[in-house]
């Protein structure tokens, strides 16, 4: 599979850079602000969560507009492409019926798509660092693993929800509820570990991995603090594998994907 894998991302990869060009593209081609909503759109819900948490609920974590900033350009990224997943053999049927295309590479155009939309959502969130004082060290640059293993958790997520998104119906509902309670538990708009009561929180943080990984986006950029280095080794291999596996799958059952759909 190895080689395989080597040779399809070496044939099809530009055609996802290339795909995810032309769908950024089409998104913006009727609207007056074009790519100005990708970044309009999460600071609307970032004013909204910190009105309701931060005056109406009163909540004391520093730098409370970025804090559910970075939680809510992470979570839309993850969220947006574990939705498109289900139902993109579905929606690419015109694609895949007339010529090969390895599936997982529907997943990537997705995540070049929706990974630009964060990438702008984090230019907000640098200015708005400079903007409210947030003192800055060197320990921002461990925002980039945590960054990598965002893509590299999510990719692996997608493609089991590509293959089972083929065979079951439903299944789009049945993820919608399950990322709503992700959602909560996550921590988009308070600190997991200060609001559930120990040790509980300290676990969320550790075994819920997107917690973990917004997590410690906000402890590199918003407060300097040391990368959880064991625990990131732990989720990268852990989302290594998952990728191994779900590409795997995809491998040996894409060729019934036509006769389903």
């Amino acid at each position: 599979m190895k080689e395989r894998l080597r040779q399809d991302l070496k044939k099809y990869g530009k055609y996802s850079i290339v795909s995810a060009k032309a769908q950024l593209k089409a998104e913006v081609a009727s609207s007056y602000l074009n790519w100005l909503w990708w970044i309009l759109d999460p600071i609307c819900f970032m004013l909204i969560y910190t009105f309701i948490f931060g005056t109406v609920f009163q909540a004391s974590e520093p730098y409370f507009p970025i804090f559910i900033f970075i939680g809510l350009s992470a979570w839309d990224f993850f969220h947006r492409t574990l939705t498109q997943s289900i139902k993109l053999v579905k929606k690419n049927k015109e694609i895949v019926s007339k010529v090969y295309l390895p599936k997982y590479i529907l997943i990537l155009t997705r995540i070049w798509v929706n990974g630009f939309k964060m990438f702008l959502s984090f230019g907000v969130v640098f200015f708005m660092m400079l903007f409210f004082g947030v003192p800055v060290t060197w320990r921002v640059l461990d925002w980039i693993p945590f960054v990598f293993l965002l893509f590299l958790f999510t990719f692996g997520c997608a493609t089991f929800l590509l293959h089972y998104g083929v065979f079951v119906e439903d299944l789009s509902n049945v993820i919608s509820i399950g990322l709503r309670l992700l959602f909560y538990l996550t921590g988009i708009f308070y600190q997991v570990s200060s609001r559930i009561p120990a040790p509980y929180g300290e676990w969320m943080t550790k075994y819920n991995p997107m917690a973990f990984i917004i997590t410690g986006m906000r402890r590199s950029l918003l407060y300097g603090e040391t990368l959880e280095g064991g625990w990131l080794m732990f989720w990268l291999i852990g989302s290594l594998l998952l990728v191994v596996v779900g590409i795997r799958l995809i491998y040996k059952n894409e060729n019934s994907y036509i006769k389903v759909i």
